[in-house]
């Protein structure tokens, strides 16, 4: 019987229509925008300044704190100017653009095909490797990886998890990965064990990609310590907690991390990020990215360099079809609608999916008659139809005493609401005001 989380969940159409097509390298644009803030934290220190000539893999804005992350360049070029630009939260924020001019890399970067399986560093040298090259999670979180692996004093971990489960619908980009780098990733996971000091390492991945969990299986035999398990296909089952929960039965406590139960969680695109910053001296400055939609011409995807305007990857799978209606950064459950598709693609972008029309509509809401699918649905086992109801009444105190904040905001209770209602819009918006009276406590 396959594994999987206890509470809640939904299925979702999948939807994986770029499952069979290979990664391809998108050809360089014309001129890249990199934010400084592409993860959770303070934003990074820009130390480059207009007219300033860099070379890829080129640090261009330094980490401002534990919670932080370096920005390294992604191009060679010029730096053009370093002002607010738009991206795909809506806001303008902080960027270095670069022109591009020719591929010019950093020396120090091994860009040599060989795989390097021979891990000469140490725990901490592998630790600061990463933070150095600015991994954070790549599963869409954005967390700083080298915050993740640095255990508090008294908590330990005795297993490394891996989530290569990948299930939001049309998203095929950790499956491709799975695929393609998969001795990349065994080694860039033996990193990270090492960065833990635990023996023990667990991949999860849904049962829907028969070929990955076949093909890491297979190879796993020669990496030690090193084991791959099929999940029953269930959304969201690669939520940290419900990961945790399907793998080794713990439960992380509400308001609590894995860290906490002694598991720690990394996506496989963190994990090849790892191996290509340890072993390779290669920074975080390109991602493999989803680009699809069902009227697409040419569902694809794209190992992409930080900074790419959107507008390129959808150029190169087809182009923006007559009927497209909205642009989503991510999947369709956790994803965000884009307001301008010349947004650049940032380190936390996994996929963009073009919807038509007939798809994009808000359905029109009608009265909650207590139902409770939403209930059924929540993988946290929280009351969403409670929930809206207070935030609609901007009652937020009581909304966090119905811990509002252990909500991951998946999207499964709209996903199942009969009556249509925005569940998920009135839950962040009491989640964000909660976080505001904590931080006023605290304060």
């Amino acid at each position: 019987m396959l594994k999987t989380f206890a509470k809640g969940g939904v299925h979702p159409p999948e939807n994986k229509f770029s499952a069979d097509r290979p990664i391809e390298v998108l050809p360089l644009p014309a001129k890249v925008s990199i934010p400084v803030s592409q993860h959770i934290g303070a934003p990074a220190t820009i130390v480059v300044a207009k007219g300033d000539k860099v070379k890829v893999g080129q640090l261009i804005a330094q980490s401002a704190g534990f919670v932080s992350a370096n920005i390294h360049s992604s191009v060679s070029g010029t730096v053009e100017s370093v002002d607010p630009v738009l991206d795909s939260s809506g806001y303008k924020r902080q960027a270095v653009t670069i022109v591009v001019e020719g591929d010019e890399w950093e020396p120090t970067i091994d860009r040599s095909p060989e795989l390097n399986r021979t891990i000469i560093a140490d725990a901490q040298t592998i630790i600061k490797k990463i933070s150095e090259a600015g991994i954070v999670g790549l599963g869409g979180a954005t967390f700083p990886s080298h915050v993740k692996l640095s255990v508090p004093t008294g908590k330990k971990a005795d297993v490394l998890i891996i989530n290569g489960v990948e299930c939001e619908p049309y998203l095929t980009s950790d499956h491709r990965l799975m695929l393609e780098k998969g001795h990349e990733l065994m080694v860039g996971i033996q990193l990270l064990m090492r960065a833990l000091g635990v023996d023990k390492a667990m991949i999860g991945i849904e049962n829907n990609k028969p070929d990955a969990i076949k093909y890491l299986s297979d190879i796993s035999k020669d990496y030690q310590g090193i084991s791959v398990h099929a999940l029953k296909v269930k959304y969201p089952q690669g939520g940290e907690k419900q990961l945790i929960k399907a793998l080794i039965n713990r439960e992380v406590p509400s308001g609590g991390l894995p860290i906490d139960i002694g598991a720690v969680v990394h996506n496989v695109g963190t994990a090849f990020a790892v191996y290509e910053a340890v072993q390779k001296n290669k920074p975080l400055f390109e991602r493999v990215v989803t680009v699809t939609g069902k009227n697409l011409a040419k569902p694809s995807n794209f190992l992409v360099r930080i900074g790419t305007p959107v507008t390129d990857l959808i150029a190169a799978a087809g182009g923006l079809p007559d009927d497209t209606a909205k642009v989503v950064n991510g999947g369709p459950m956790m994803g965000k609608a884009v307001t301008d598709i010349s947004v650049p693609v940032t380190k936390g972008t996994s996929g963009i999916i073009v919807f038509p029309a007939n798809e994009s509509r808000r359905k029109a809401d009608s009265v909650c008659i207590r139902c409770a699918k939403c209930v059924t649905a929540c993988p946290m086992g929280l009351e969403p139809y409670l929930l809206i109801r207070m935030s609609q009444r901007m009652m937020f105190d009581k909304m966090e005493h119905e811990r509002v904040l252990d909500c991951m905001e998946c999207g499964s209770c709209s996903f199942e609401c009969p009556a249509n209602l925005p569940l998920l819009d009135y839950i962040r918006l009491g989640k964000s005001e909660v976080n505001k009276i904590i931080r006023a406590r605290k304060n």
